[in-house]
């Protein structure tokens, strides 16, 4: 039987995006040979996130749930594996302030395929904080977010017509890319 995740607030249930491992399978089959680094299920830890070099890769994509927390955006993040492979409850929460320590010098774009990652607080004399403004202050040339609710099928649907475009033969820019998905 699958594993319930560990809410990383109280009382969020976070269900399994089942339709995740389509959605990634989908981009791989579009970037090049060997340039994938994949991580699924149980293995997509925070603490593998967080160790891995990701300097080789011009692409990052989290397809996870994500939380914002109004009132103190830092602690806002993105939701990873919450059960480790032998079943035992681990931290899986990357925390916005998590995200500003990750180092993405190559890093052209960070896709967030999550709900709302493109929100945050409004912060006099800071501007928007919130998880864009984490990934590219870790280095992060663009960063592709939503400001709404998404579905699970249907943004794996959306994912692969995008990657189909940006890493495909058109070779579209990420904008025009999106925009034709």
């Amino acid at each position: 039987p699958p594993l319930p995740l560990r809410p990383p607030v109280a009382g969020w249930d976070l269900g399994r995006l089942p339709f995740s491992h389509v959605e990634a399978d989908a981009i791989a089959a579009f970037a090049p040979s060997g340039g994938v680094l994949m991580s699924l299920g149980l293995s997509a830890t925070k603490a593998r996130l967080m160790r891995i070099d990701l300097s080789p890769y011009r692409i990052l994509h989290l397809s996870a749930h994500a939380i914002l927390n109004d009132a103190f955006p830092q602690l806002s993040g993105i939701a990873l594996s919450q059960v480790d492979e032998d079943g035992n409850g681990i931290d899986g929460f990357l925390r916005l302030y998590e995200i500003y320590n990750l180092r993405l010098p190559s890093t052209e774009l960070v896709v967030l395929s999550a709900c709302k990652t493109g929100l945050g607080k409004e912060v006099r004399g800071e501007g928007l904080i919130g998880l864009a403004r984490g990934f590219l202050y870790a280095g992060a040339a663009g960063v592709l977010v939503s400001l709404w609710e998404v579905d699970d099928e249907a943004t794996a649907h959306l994912m692969s017509r995008f990657y189909g475009n940006l890493l495909g033969p058109a070779r579209m820019r990420p904008a025009a890319a999106l925009a034709g998905a």
